[in-house]
């Protein structure tokens, strides 16, 4: 391309007709893109399937939604599920007092034997055998 201090009239003319150095004898459209591109709009073709695209990425993000509540549900029941004994026993103190309300007496006894139903001459339960 001529230097601008090298340039006729001529080129400079057609240079101000199409506003790009270089395209010179081609006609300037309007939208600037040039006349023998196929589809002006193809940068924004992308903008065409954007509902369906929003609608896939939603989809997308509540099943991700969804595993991850069950995920969370399934470690909440196993959680549940196994002993845990900081949890599941009794602190030291609510046996402290389970064991400060028990009492031993001996006197009492032959009053419950007195009155119990139990056969004392029964023989002695055991587990898995048949009598």
């Amino acid at each position: 391309m001529p230097e601008p201090a090298e340039m006729n009239r001529a080129d400079i003319g057609k240079m101000a007709v199409s506003g790009v150095p270089g395209s010179e004898g081609k006609d300037p459209v309007a939208n600037g893109h040039a006349e023998n591109e196929s589809n002006p709009f193809a940068e924004y073709m992308w903008m065409e399937n954007e509902e369906e695209y929003n609608r896939q990425v939603e989809e997308e993000l509540l099943e991700q939604e969804f595993l991850e509540r069950c995920f969370q549900e399934m470690l909440d029941e196993e959680d549940q599920d196994w002993f845990i004994p900081e949890r599941d026993l009794p602190s030291v103190g609510q046996i402290q007092q389970q064991l400060n309300g028990l009492s031993v007496s001996d006197g009492n006894a032959e009053e419950i034997l007195r009155k119990s139903i139990l056969n004392p001459e029964a023989k002695e339960f055991v587990p898995g055998v048949k009598y």
